[in-house]
């Protein structure tokens, strides 16, 4: 089989797997980019954002704090504590990884929670290089998320429409993480804490001082009941 047939078999075994991913990314990505228009942002700051920042989540909070007081510590730590989970997840895909060339690069600067998924439960046949494989999940992911973006950026700057209480939209992506995770998840003990914490630090520090003192509060938290909450988990199975 020669390179480029090595290749399209790899991106025709990869592409059937990020169909669900398209349509959730595609869907958000509009989203994304009628709210950075909402804001007052050019069709390319969104753009530039999902083709660079490539997160999700992180990405809505960067368009308040481009709007915000410059603070670049506030925003280091706020973006440390949002994408924290990526440190664990992505030392576990590094033996993956091993003998992937080039494309190691970016496959480690696409890693998002849905590529994580595929490409460390995927049964990936015998006759598809894996590399190929977890490069195109990767990208095809990314370019999901691009599109979208491209779509509600321009869409949202050339058809005009009244876009007023569209800033919800990233209270209401959050509210949506944690409803998914509090049905998949059988102990709601970690989603309590979270939102104690967070109901806490809101009244002590005010809505906009309240973020990066409740992710330390869960953090802190959860740290000194990990134990606890394992073998509360471990009895419950």
């Amino acid at each position: 089989m020669t390179d480029r047939n090595h290749i399209t078999a790899a991106l025709r075994s990869a592409f059937p797997l990020t169909i669900p991913i398209m349509a959730g990314f595609i869907f958000l990505g509009i989203a994304y980019g009628i709210y950075m228009n909402s804001l007052g942002f050019h069709p390319i700051y969104p753009i530039l954002m999902s083709l660079v920042i490539y997160s999700g989540s992180m990405e809505f909070l960067a368009a308040t704090l481009l709007l915000a007081t410059f603070n670049p510590l506030y925003a280091l730590v706020l973006t440390i504590m949002v994408n924290a989970r990526h440190i664990f997840y992505g030392i576990s895909m590094l033996e993956k990884y091993k003998g992937m060339g080039k494309k190691k690069f970016y496959l480690i600067y696409g890693l998002s929670d849905e590529a994580f998924s595929i490409n460390s439960t995927a049964d990936i046949p015998r006759h598809i290089d894996r590399g190929w494989f977890m490069f195109f999940v990767t990208m095809l992911n990314h370019g999901y998320w691009v599109v979208g973006s491209i779509i509600g950026a321009y869409f949202g700057a050339f058809i005009p429409f009244n876009t007023e209480g569209l800033e919800f939209v990233l209270t209401a992506l959050f509210v949506v993480i944690l409803m998914d995770n509090w049905m998949k998840e059988k102990n709601h003990r970690s989603a309590g804490i979270g939102l104690c914490c967070s109901v806490i630090c809101l009244v002590i520090f005010g809505g906009d001082l309240f973020i990066i003192p409740t992710m330390f509060a869960i953090l802190a938290v959860l740290t000194i009941l990990r134990k606890p909450h394992e073998k509360v988990e471990v009895s419950t199975v």
